[in-house]
């Protein structure tokens, strides 16, 4: 599995952002989403998950309220609104594939990795 992340740069504090997690190489279908991001010095944090069906997502604790996973199965992409942002939302975003679509907040637990992309919130 292929997955290439998109959307990122720079934003004020209190915009908006939508990521997008272009997948290829499987079946895009039958596997859990996930949205990790890293930021300088700091573990890798999970943000939010999204099941094959759309009907179960998880999000990490900082994020519910303000972000929002969602995905289209025909195009192959997963997508992550990011609304009310923070300087500390400040970090590299990373999309990830879960083959058994288990929708975990664990990095360890995925399968494939994007390359990651960066989002600055700033003044």
């Amino acid at each position: 599995v292929h997955l290439v992340e998109s959307g990122g740069g720079l934003v004020q504090p209190g915009g908006s952002l939508r990521l997008s997690c272009a997948a290829s190489g499987r079946t895009f279908g039958s596997v859990a989403l996930g949205w990790f991001r890293q930021a300088p010095g700091k573990e890798r944090e999970f943000v939010a998950a999204i099941g094959w069906d759309h009907g179960r997502t998880a999000y990490g604790v900082s994020m519910e309220g303000r972000f929002i996973i969602s995905r289209d199965n025909d195009k192959n992409t997963a997508y992550l609104q990011m609304n009310n942002l923070k300087p500390e939302d400040t970090a590299v975003y990373y999309c990830a594939v879960d083959v058994l679509d288990r929708v975990l907040g664990v990095a360890a637990e995925y399968d494939y990795w994007g390359q990651g992309i960066q989002v600055t919130v700033s003044a």
